[in-house]
């Protein structure tokens, strides 16, 4: 199966459809949402009704923890600008895609793979895996799997391990094909899709095929201005929409 991976969506519709558009020219078969489904964009009923429609078709959608919180409907460890668009977005939710977001899981398993937002460490704690000692706890709890695909982090990375050593960091680049055979153990950070914070502006996500055992993360532009102007338009924080207008 070649599986296009989506990570910190965040209610960007604008960066959804382009990724999704890119990941059918590629020949995406399968598809994982890897959470943060909302938050911080202006967006959030419509992206839901999108991932729960390719949920309907056999996709993989875990939860995050903006999703959490909107569920919870509070926002208490968020800086003051992201709990301002959770208790936003709660407000925007119908009673159907609240309990979408209620039946997500923390983690799921496909055969050899593990998706989880943050770490597999603790997976409801929202630990950032940022350097190779949080990947190795996250690699070392992943109960055996080969794969394990996470976002949170909201830039593109990816670790590599073999045997007992600790795992080395790769900076991956958008459109390069990286073998990733079975004999390591890999963690791939996939980057967000609807809030990049690396210095661009463009939409992140990534195809694996395990059959052939090869990843490419990606890179696809999108309409940022428009998703911008819809977070003013709906009254949320101007950084939010600054992020989105300069990949930061």
């Amino acid at each position: 199966m070649r599986w296009a991976l989506l990570a910190d969506i965040h209610a960007n519709l604008e960066a959804l459809q382009a990724c999704l558009e890119q990941a059918g020219r590629e020949g995406a078969d399968g598809y994982a949402f890897v959470g943060d489904l909302i938050g911080y964009g202006a967006d959030p009923g419509a992206v839901i009704d999108i991932v729960e429609e390719h949920a309907r078709h056999g996709a993989v959608v875990v939860r995050g923890n903006h999703d959490a919180a909107a569920l919870e409907n509070s926002a208490e460890t968020m800086n003051p600008a992201a709990a301002r668009a959770v208790l936003w977005t709660r407000k925007q939710l119908n009673q159907r895609q609240v309990a979408f977001l209620d039946s997500l899981p923390l983690t799921a398993r496909r055969e050899g793979i593990l998706f989880v937002h943050a770490s597999a460490a603790s997976p409801g704690q929202w630990t950032y895996v940022t350097d190779p000692a949080r990947a190795a706890e996250s690699i070392a709890m992943s109960k055996g799997a080969t794969w394990i695909f996470s976002g949170h982090v909201h830039e593109p990375a990816l670790y590599f391990a073999s045997g007992s050593g600790r795992p080395v960091p790769f900076k991956p680049m958008a459109g390069v094909t990286i073998p990733v055979e079975k004999r390591r153990r890999w963690l791939a950070i996939i980057g967000s899709a609807g809030q990049p914070r690396d210095g661009r502006t463009e939409a992140c996500w990534a195809l694996f095929d395990d059959v052939k055992q090869t990843l490419a993360f990606h890179r696809v532009p999108y309409d940022w201005a428009q998703a911008a102007a819809k977070v003013r338009a709906a009254g949320l924080p101007e950084r939010l929409a600054h992020r989105l207008e300069h990949g930061e």
